[in-house]
Protein backbone atom coordinates (compact mmCIF):
# COMPACT_ATOMS: atom_id res chain seq x y z
CA UNK A 1 0.00 0.00 0.00
CA UNK A 2 1.16 3.56 -1.13
CA UNK A 3 0.17 6.23 1.20
CA UNK A 4 0.37 10.32 1.39
CA UNK A 5 -0.73 12.15 4.47
CA UNK A 6 -1.18 15.66 5.01
CA UNK A 7 1.17 17.09 7.35
CA UNK A 8 -0.63 20.54 7.76
CA UNK A 9 -3.78 21.87 6.18
CA UNK A 10 -4.78 25.18 4.94
CA UNK A 11 -4.50 27.96 7.30
CA UNK A 12 -5.77 31.40 6.30
CA UNK A 13 -5.49 34.54 8.39
CA UNK A 14 -7.81 37.07 7.61
CA UNK A 15 -11.19 37.12 4.88
CA UNK A 16 -11.26 36.14 1.33
CA UNK A 17 -12.25 40.24 0.55
CA UNK A 18 -13.31 39.11 -2.77
CA UNK A 19 -15.49 36.55 -1.81
CA UNK A 20 -16.86 38.46 1.14
CA UNK A 21 -18.02 41.16 -1.42
CA UNK A 22 -20.08 39.11 -3.49
CA UNK A 23 -23.45 37.73 -2.57
CA UNK A 24 -23.65 34.69 0.10
CA UNK A 25 -23.25 31.49 -1.72
CA UNK A 26 -25.47 28.27 -1.21
CA UNK A 27 -24.77 25.67 1.71
CA UNK A 28 -21.57 23.90 0.94
CA UNK A 29 -22.02 20.26 -0.09
CA UNK A 30 -19.84 18.19 2.09
CA UNK A 31 -17.93 14.65 1.56
CA UNK A 32 -19.41 12.83 4.31
CA UNK A 33 -19.86 9.37 2.29
CA UNK A 34 -18.21 7.12 0.09
CA UNK A 35 -18.08 7.75 -3.67
CA UNK A 36 -16.22 6.57 -6.76
CA UNK A 37 -14.79 8.27 -9.94
CA UNK A 38 -12.79 8.23 -12.34
CA UNK A 39 -10.76 11.41 -11.84
CA UNK A 40 -10.75 12.96 -8.56
CA UNK A 41 -9.00 16.50 -8.01
CA UNK A 42 -8.01 17.66 -4.62
CA UNK A 43 -8.37 21.58 -4.77
CA UNK A 44 -10.75 24.17 -6.04
CA UNK A 45 -9.22 27.13 -6.66
CA UNK A 46 -7.94 28.54 -10.38
CA UNK A 47 -5.54 24.78 -11.17
CA UNK A 48 -8.32 22.48 -9.78
CA UNK A 49 -11.28 23.87 -11.43
CA UNK A 50 -9.62 24.46 -14.91
CA UNK A 51 -8.40 20.85 -14.63
CA UNK A 52 -11.78 19.86 -14.06
CA UNK A 53 -13.13 21.25 -16.96
CA UNK A 54 -10.18 20.23 -18.98
CA UNK A 55 -11.04 16.41 -18.45
CA UNK A 56 -14.33 17.51 -19.48
CA UNK A 57 -13.25 18.54 -22.55
CA UNK A 58 -11.27 15.36 -23.14
CA UNK A 59 -13.83 13.12 -21.56
CA UNK A 60 -17.06 14.24 -21.33
CA UNK A 61 -18.37 11.24 -19.98
CA UNK A 62 -15.95 10.98 -17.03
CA UNK A 63 -17.22 10.46 -13.92
CA UNK A 64 -14.91 13.49 -11.62
CA UNK A 65 -15.10 14.53 -8.22
CA UNK A 66 -13.79 18.04 -7.09
CA UNK A 67 -12.84 17.99 -3.25
CA UNK A 68 -11.68 21.59 -1.49
CA UNK A 69 -10.52 22.02 1.85
CA UNK A 70 -12.95 25.30 2.43
CA UNK A 71 -15.29 27.12 0.69
CA UNK A 72 -14.47 27.58 -2.95
CA UNK A 73 -13.22 31.29 -3.58
CA UNK A 74 -12.20 31.17 -0.27
CA UNK A 75 -8.74 29.85 -0.14
CA UNK A 76 -6.21 31.65 -3.13
CA UNK A 77 -8.84 32.39 -5.44
CA UNK A 78 -9.82 35.04 -3.29
CA UNK A 79 -7.24 36.74 -2.28
CA UNK A 80 -5.51 37.63 -4.59
CA UNK A 81 -5.34 41.10 -6.92
CA UNK A 82 -7.03 39.61 -9.85
CA UNK A 83 -4.77 40.44 -12.09
CA UNK A 84 -4.38 37.74 -15.17
CA UNK A 85 -1.43 39.06 -17.26
CA UNK A 86 -0.54 37.63 -20.63
CA UNK A 87 3.12 39.29 -20.50
CA UNK A 88 6.17 38.10 -18.61
CA UNK A 89 5.65 39.00 -14.64
CA UNK A 90 8.74 37.91 -13.51
CA UNK A 91 8.20 39.12 -9.35
CA UNK A 92 12.33 37.53 -9.08
CA UNK A 93 13.39 39.78 -11.58
CA UNK A 94 13.51 44.30 -11.28
CA UNK A 95 11.36 44.99 -13.89
CA UNK A 96 9.41 41.51 -14.65
CA UNK A 97 11.05 40.82 -17.56
CA UNK A 98 11.95 36.75 -17.96
CA UNK A 99 14.21 34.44 -19.69
CA UNK A 100 14.83 33.32 -23.07
CA UNK A 101 11.48 31.15 -22.95
CA UNK A 102 9.61 34.75 -22.69
CA UNK A 103 7.23 34.25 -26.37
CA UNK A 104 6.55 30.88 -25.27
CA UNK A 105 5.10 32.46 -21.67
CA UNK A 106 3.59 35.09 -23.85
CA UNK A 107 1.77 32.09 -25.77
CA UNK A 108 1.07 29.86 -22.98
CA UNK A 109 -0.44 32.53 -21.16
CA UNK A 110 -2.90 33.89 -23.71
CA UNK A 111 -4.01 30.33 -23.91
CA UNK A 112 -4.87 30.23 -20.27
CA UNK A 113 -6.61 33.69 -21.19
CA UNK A 114 -8.54 32.34 -23.78
CA UNK A 115 -9.49 29.09 -22.08
CA UNK A 116 -10.82 31.35 -19.24
CA UNK A 117 -12.69 33.29 -21.50
CA UNK A 118 -14.54 30.21 -22.95
CA UNK A 119 -15.76 29.57 -19.78
CA UNK A 120 -17.12 32.89 -19.41
CA UNK A 121 -19.05 32.46 -22.42
CA UNK A 122 -20.10 28.88 -21.99
CA UNK A 123 -21.27 29.14 -18.66
CA UNK A 124 -22.83 32.63 -18.62
CA UNK A 125 -20.10 33.95 -15.59
CA UNK A 126 -20.55 37.46 -15.27
CA UNK A 127 -18.62 40.12 -17.80
CA UNK A 128 -17.81 42.53 -14.94
CA UNK A 129 -15.84 39.38 -13.21
CA UNK A 130 -13.46 39.27 -16.54
CA UNK A 131 -12.84 42.60 -17.67
CA UNK A 132 -9.91 42.78 -20.57
CA UNK A 133 -9.04 46.14 -19.43
CA UNK A 134 -5.51 46.02 -19.21
CA UNK A 135 -3.38 46.87 -16.56
CA UNK A 136 -0.53 49.68 -16.01
CA UNK A 137 2.84 49.38 -14.18
CA UNK A 138 3.01 52.54 -12.10
CA UNK A 139 6.20 54.41 -11.33
CA UNK A 140 6.52 56.69 -8.46
CA UNK A 141 10.72 57.75 -8.55
CA UNK A 142 13.02 57.64 -11.62
CA UNK A 143 14.51 54.40 -10.87
CA UNK A 144 11.53 52.72 -11.52
CA UNK A 145 10.76 54.47 -14.66
CA UNK A 146 14.16 53.57 -15.84
CA UNK A 147 12.70 49.74 -14.23
CA UNK A 148 9.79 50.53 -16.92
CA UNK A 149 11.58 52.00 -19.73
CA UNK A 150 13.84 48.48 -20.02
CA UNK A 151 10.96 47.02 -19.49
CA UNK A 152 9.04 48.58 -22.11
CA UNK A 153 12.32 47.91 -24.42
CA UNK A 154 12.41 44.19 -23.38
CA UNK A 155 8.69 44.46 -24.81
CA UNK A 156 9.38 46.07 -28.01
CA UNK A 157 11.95 42.98 -28.87
CA UNK A 158 9.18 40.81 -28.54
CA UNK A 159 6.97 42.87 -30.64
CA UNK A 160 4.22 43.24 -27.87
CA UNK A 161 2.50 46.90 -27.69
CA UNK A 162 2.68 49.18 -24.70
CA UNK A 163 2.05 52.94 -24.12
CA UNK A 164 3.72 55.43 -21.59
CA UNK A 165 1.37 57.33 -19.27
CA UNK A 166 2.72 60.85 -18.28
CA UNK A 167 1.82 62.03 -14.66
CA UNK A 168 -1.45 63.60 -15.74
CA UNK A 169 -2.50 60.89 -17.57
CA UNK A 170 -1.79 58.61 -14.76
CA UNK A 171 -3.79 61.40 -12.29
CA UNK A 172 -6.83 60.98 -14.49
CA UNK A 173 -6.86 57.41 -14.27
CA UNK A 174 -6.09 56.72 -10.79
CA UNK A 175 -7.02 59.89 -9.41
CA UNK A 176 -3.98 60.33 -7.61
CA UNK A 177 -0.63 62.89 -7.82
CA UNK A 178 1.21 59.78 -6.45
CA UNK A 179 2.83 58.71 -10.39
CA UNK A 180 5.38 60.32 -11.95
CA UNK A 181 4.56 57.86 -15.09
CA UNK A 182 3.13 54.62 -16.15
CA UNK A 183 3.58 52.16 -18.73
CA UNK A 184 -0.15 50.68 -19.79
CA UNK A 185 -0.14 47.34 -21.49
CA UNK A 186 -3.40 45.68 -22.84
CA UNK A 187 -3.48 42.05 -22.50
CA UNK A 188 -4.37 41.69 -18.97
CA UNK A 189 -7.87 40.74 -17.64
CA UNK A 190 -8.81 42.55 -14.78
CA UNK A 191 -10.87 39.43 -13.12
CA UNK A 192 -13.70 39.70 -10.17
CA UNK A 193 -11.03 36.23 -8.88
CA UNK A 194 -13.76 35.13 -6.45
CA UNK A 195 -16.80 36.14 -8.78
CA UNK A 196 -14.84 33.92 -11.53
CA UNK A 197 -13.72 31.14 -9.33
CA UNK A 198 -17.64 30.77 -8.31
CA UNK A 199 -19.30 30.82 -11.76
CA UNK A 200 -16.55 28.34 -12.93
CA UNK A 201 -17.57 25.76 -10.46
CA UNK A 202 -21.41 26.07 -10.51
CA UNK A 203 -20.93 25.83 -14.05
CA UNK A 204 -18.81 22.54 -13.71
CA UNK A 205 -21.71 21.22 -11.37
CA UNK A 206 -24.67 21.80 -14.14
CA UNK A 207 -22.37 19.53 -16.43
CA UNK A 208 -22.21 16.66 -13.36
CA UNK A 209 -19.05 17.27 -11.59
CA UNK A 210 -19.51 16.89 -8.17
CA UNK A 211 -17.58 19.73 -5.75
CA UNK A 212 -17.44 18.72 -2.31
CA UNK A 213 -16.64 21.67 0.03
CA UNK A 214 -14.96 22.22 3.51
CA UNK A 215 -13.88 18.61 3.50
CA UNK A 216 -10.27 18.95 3.76
CA UNK A 217 -8.55 15.86 2.49
CA UNK A 218 -6.39 13.87 5.19
CA UNK A 219 -4.45 11.62 3.39
CA UNK A 220 -4.83 9.29 -0.05
CA UNK A 221 -3.94 5.53 -0.23
CA UNK A 222 -2.96 3.05 -3.19
CA UNK A 223 -3.99 -0.59 -2.65
CA UNK A 224 -4.35 -2.56 -6.40
CA UNK A 225 -5.50 0.05 -8.69
CA UNK A 226 -7.05 2.49 -7.25
CA UNK A 227 -6.67 5.66 -5.29
CA UNK A 228 -9.05 6.62 -1.89
CA UNK A 229 -8.90 10.35 -1.25
CA UNK A 230 -10.01 10.72 2.40
CA UNK A 231 -11.38 13.76 4.27
CA UNK A 232 -12.92 13.32 7.71
CA UNK A 233 -15.95 12.09 6.98
CA UNK A 234 -15.82 10.58 3.69
CA UNK A 235 -13.15 9.34 0.74
CA UNK A 236 -13.61 8.88 -3.13
CA UNK A 237 -12.01 6.18 -4.76
CA UNK A 238 -10.48 6.86 -8.45
CA UNK A 239 -7.93 5.39 -11.02
CA UNK A 240 -6.51 9.45 -10.61
CA UNK A 241 -5.83 11.83 -8.56
CA UNK A 242 -4.88 15.62 -9.47
CA UNK A 243 -3.34 17.76 -7.01
CA UNK A 244 -3.59 21.12 -7.20
CA UNK A 245 -2.96 22.32 -3.55
CA UNK A 246 -0.28 24.52 -4.91
CA UNK A 247 2.46 25.34 -1.66
CA UNK A 248 0.56 22.12 -0.04
CA UNK A 249 1.95 19.82 -2.44
CA UNK A 250 5.09 19.86 0.26
CA UNK A 251 2.89 18.59 3.26
CA UNK A 252 1.96 15.33 1.56
CA UNK A 253 5.43 14.89 1.09
CA UNK A 254 6.40 16.21 -2.49
CA UNK A 255 9.34 18.46 -3.39
CA UNK A 256 10.25 18.90 0.14
CA UNK A 257 12.55 21.46 1.05
CA UNK A 258 12.29 22.49 -2.42
CA UNK A 259 9.12 25.34 -1.85
CA UNK A 260 9.10 28.76 -0.93
CA UNK A 261 5.89 29.20 0.78
CA UNK A 262 5.44 33.10 0.54
CA UNK A 263 2.28 35.36 2.02
CA UNK A 264 1.56 38.50 0.53
CA UNK A 265 -0.62 40.78 2.13
CA UNK A 266 -3.67 42.85 0.98
CA UNK A 267 -6.62 45.26 2.26
CA UNK A 268 -9.91 46.65 0.51
CA UNK A 269 -11.77 49.83 1.79
CA UNK A 270 -15.65 49.76 2.28
CA UNK A 271 -17.42 50.93 -0.61
CA UNK A 272 -16.73 54.69 -1.21
CA UNK A 273 -20.02 56.78 -0.89
CA UNK A 274 -20.30 59.29 -3.71
CA UNK A 275 -18.87 62.27 -2.06
CA UNK A 276 -15.78 60.13 -1.47
CA UNK A 277 -15.48 59.34 -5.25
CA UNK A 278 -15.69 62.84 -6.08
CA UNK A 279 -13.30 63.77 -4.06
CA UNK A 280 -11.16 60.69 -5.08
CA UNK A 281 -11.65 61.38 -9.35
CA UNK A 282 -9.93 58.86 -11.44
CA UNK A 283 -11.90 56.34 -13.71
CA UNK A 284 -13.93 53.56 -11.69
CA UNK A 285 -11.78 50.63 -13.07
CA UNK A 286 -8.35 49.93 -12.94
CA UNK A 287 -5.10 48.03 -11.75
CA UNK A 288 -1.75 49.54 -10.93
CA UNK A 289 0.75 47.18 -10.49
CA UNK A 290 4.63 48.28 -9.26
CA UNK A 291 7.34 48.83 -11.77
CA UNK A 292 9.36 47.48 -8.99
CA UNK A 293 7.97 43.94 -8.15
CA UNK A 294 8.63 45.06 -4.76
CA UNK A 295 6.45 47.67 -4.58
CA UNK A 296 2.67 48.37 -3.94
CA UNK A 297 -0.16 47.03 -6.17
CA UNK A 298 -3.29 49.37 -6.10
CA UNK A 299 -6.85 48.74 -7.46
CA UNK A 300 -10.14 50.25 -7.84
CA UNK A 301 -13.33 48.27 -8.69
CA UNK A 302 -16.93 49.27 -9.12
CA UNK A 303 -20.50 47.75 -8.60
CA UNK A 304 -20.03 45.69 -11.13
CA UNK A 305 -17.49 43.80 -9.09
CA UNK A 306 -18.54 44.06 -5.71
CA UNK A 307 -18.78 47.85 -4.72
CA UNK A 308 -16.96 51.24 -5.30
CA UNK A 309 -13.52 50.01 -3.45
CA UNK A 310 -9.37 50.06 -3.69
CA UNK A 311 -7.17 47.60 -2.85
CA UNK A 312 -3.96 47.41 -1.55
CA UNK A 313 -1.63 44.93 -1.72
CA UNK A 314 1.83 44.60 -0.40
CA UNK A 315 4.36 42.92 2.01
CA UNK A 316 5.90 39.93 2.01
CA UNK A 317 7.04 37.08 4.81
CA UNK A 318 8.50 33.85 4.19
CA UNK A 319 6.49 30.99 6.20
CA UNK A 320 8.04 27.78 5.64
CA UNK A 321 5.29 25.96 7.73
CA UNK A 322 2.56 27.67 5.45
CA UNK A 323 0.91 29.90 8.33
CA UNK A 324 1.46 33.40 8.51
CA UNK A 325 1.14 35.08 12.04
CA UNK A 326 -0.97 38.11 13.45
CA UNK A 327 1.89 40.44 13.71
CA UNK A 328 3.03 39.89 9.97
CA UNK A 329 -0.65 40.94 8.97
CA UNK A 330 -0.55 43.69 11.95
CA UNK A 331 2.78 44.79 10.19
CA UNK A 332 1.09 44.57 6.68
CA UNK A 333 -1.54 46.34 7.83
CA UNK A 334 0.08 50.02 8.83
CA UNK A 335 2.73 49.43 6.03
CA UNK A 336 -1.06 49.51 3.55
CA UNK A 337 -2.85 52.00 5.65
CA UNK A 338 0.30 54.65 4.91
CA UNK A 339 0.41 53.53 1.09
CA UNK A 340 -2.82 54.06 0.75
CA UNK A 341 -2.86 57.65 2.33
CA UNK A 342 0.49 58.50 0.49
CA UNK A 343 -1.57 57.58 -2.83
CA UNK A 344 -4.77 59.27 -1.59
CA UNK A 345 -4.29 62.33 0.41
CA UNK A 346 -8.13 63.06 -0.26
CA UNK A 347 -8.82 59.91 1.33
CA UNK A 348 -6.47 59.76 3.99
CA UNK A 349 -7.38 58.46 7.13
CA UNK A 350 -9.78 56.01 5.51
CA UNK A 351 -9.91 52.92 7.70
CA UNK A 352 -9.54 49.37 5.55
CA UNK A 353 -12.72 47.28 5.82
CA UNK A 354 -11.21 43.94 4.98
CA UNK A 355 -7.59 43.06 5.26
CA UNK A 356 -5.77 39.56 5.29
CA UNK A 357 -2.32 37.24 3.96
CA UNK A 358 -2.84 35.50 0.73
CA UNK A 359 -0.47 32.21 0.18
CA UNK A 360 1.88 32.18 -2.87
CA UNK A 361 4.55 29.14 -3.61
CA UNK A 362 7.58 29.66 -5.36
CA UNK A 363 10.24 27.56 -6.46
CA UNK A 364 14.05 29.00 -6.56
CA UNK A 365 14.04 28.39 -10.58
CA UNK A 366 10.88 29.80 -11.15
CA UNK A 367 9.56 26.26 -12.56
CA UNK A 368 6.31 24.75 -11.61
CA UNK A 369 5.32 21.05 -10.74
CA UNK A 370 2.65 19.89 -13.74
CA UNK A 371 3.80 15.88 -13.89
CA UNK A 372 3.07 12.57 -12.93
CA UNK A 373 4.35 12.70 -9.53
CA UNK A 374 3.33 8.81 -8.66
CA UNK A 375 1.27 6.26 -10.92
CA UNK A 376 -1.79 7.97 -11.23
CA UNK A 377 -0.81 10.85 -9.75
CA UNK A 378 -0.67 14.31 -10.99
CA UNK A 379 0.27 17.81 -9.86
CA UNK A 380 -0.47 20.96 -11.03
CA UNK A 381 1.00 23.18 -8.78
CA UNK A 382 4.42 26.03 -8.29
CA UNK A 383 2.57 29.08 -9.26
CA UNK A 384 5.24 31.21 -8.83
CA UNK A 385 3.09 34.15 -7.47
CA UNK A 386 1.11 34.06 -10.85
CA UNK A 387 -1.71 32.12 -10.23
CA UNK A 388 -4.82 33.10 -11.85
CA UNK A 389 -3.15 32.85 -15.60
CA UNK A 390 0.06 30.02 -14.37
CA UNK A 391 -2.83 28.26 -12.00
CA UNK A 392 -4.71 28.05 -15.42
CA UNK A 393 -1.90 26.68 -17.45
CA UNK A 394 -0.93 24.15 -14.47
CA UNK A 395 -4.05 22.45 -13.78
CA UNK A 396 -5.26 21.78 -17.83
CA UNK A 397 -1.77 20.02 -18.09
CA UNK A 398 -2.24 18.44 -15.15
CA UNK A 399 -5.64 17.34 -16.73
CA UNK A 400 -4.28 16.24 -20.04
CA UNK A 401 -1.30 14.36 -18.87
CA UNK A 402 -4.02 12.46 -16.74
CA UNK A 403 -6.26 11.91 -20.06
CA UNK A 404 -3.08 10.54 -21.94
CA UNK A 405 -3.07 13.84 -23.99
CA UNK A 406 -0.96 15.89 -25.36
CA UNK A 407 -0.72 19.50 -26.02
CA UNK A 408 1.78 22.39 -26.10
CA UNK A 409 0.75 23.06 -22.85
CA UNK A 410 1.72 19.68 -20.79
CA UNK A 411 4.45 19.35 -23.23
CA UNK A 412 5.90 22.70 -21.80
CA UNK A 413 4.93 21.56 -17.98
CA UNK A 414 6.45 18.34 -18.59
CA UNK A 415 9.50 19.30 -20.00
CA UNK A 416 10.78 21.90 -16.64
CA UNK A 417 13.44 21.23 -14.59
CA UNK A 418 12.51 19.61 -10.94
CA UNK A 419 12.68 22.56 -8.63
CA UNK A 420 16.01 22.89 -7.07
CA UNK A 421 17.06 22.42 -3.23
CA UNK A 422 16.33 25.44 -1.03
CA UNK A 423 18.94 26.43 1.52
CA UNK A 424 18.56 24.81 5.00
CA UNK A 425 16.68 26.30 8.15
CA UNK A 426 17.36 28.45 9.67
CA UNK A 427 18.91 30.24 7.12
CA UNK A 428 16.21 30.03 4.59
CA UNK A 429 13.57 31.78 6.44
CA UNK A 430 16.27 34.43 8.56
CA UNK A 431 17.65 34.84 5.18
CA UNK A 432 15.17 35.40 3.26
CA UNK A 433 13.17 37.60 4.63
CA UNK A 434 15.81 39.96 5.56
CA UNK A 435 16.13 40.04 1.55
CA UNK A 436 12.58 40.22 1.22
CA UNK A 437 12.76 43.35 3.59
CA UNK A 438 15.57 44.61 1.72
CA UNK A 439 14.08 44.70 -1.64
CA UNK A 440 10.59 46.39 0.30
CA UNK A 441 12.15 49.16 2.25
CA UNK A 442 14.13 49.80 -2.01
CA UNK A 443 11.06 50.03 -3.47
CA UNK A 444 8.90 51.80 -0.59
CA UNK A 445 8.22 54.61 -2.74
CA UNK A 446 6.45 52.43 -5.28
Amino acid sequence: MTRYAAKSLPVHRGPAAWNAILEPQSPAKVLDENHCADFVVVGAGFAGLSAARRILQLQPDARIAVVEAGRVAEGAAGRNSGFMIDLPHDLASDNYSGGGDDRKIIALNRQAIRFARSAVEEYGIDPNYFDPVGKVNGAASASAEAHNQSYAQHLTSLGEDSETLDPQQMRELTGSRHYVSGLYTPGTIMLQPAGYIRGLAMGLVTQGVQIFEDSPVTQFTREGGAWCVQSEKGSVSAASVILTVNGHLESFGFERNRLMQLFLFAAMTPELDGDTLTKLGGQARWGVTPSDPMGTTMRRIDTGQGGNRIITRTCAALRPGMKTTRNDLRRAARVMQRKFDSRFPQLAGTRMEYQWAGHLCLSLNGVSVAREIDTGVYAGCVQNGLGTARGTLTGIAAAEQACGHQSEISQYFESEAAPKPLPPQPIREIGANLVLRWKEWKASEE
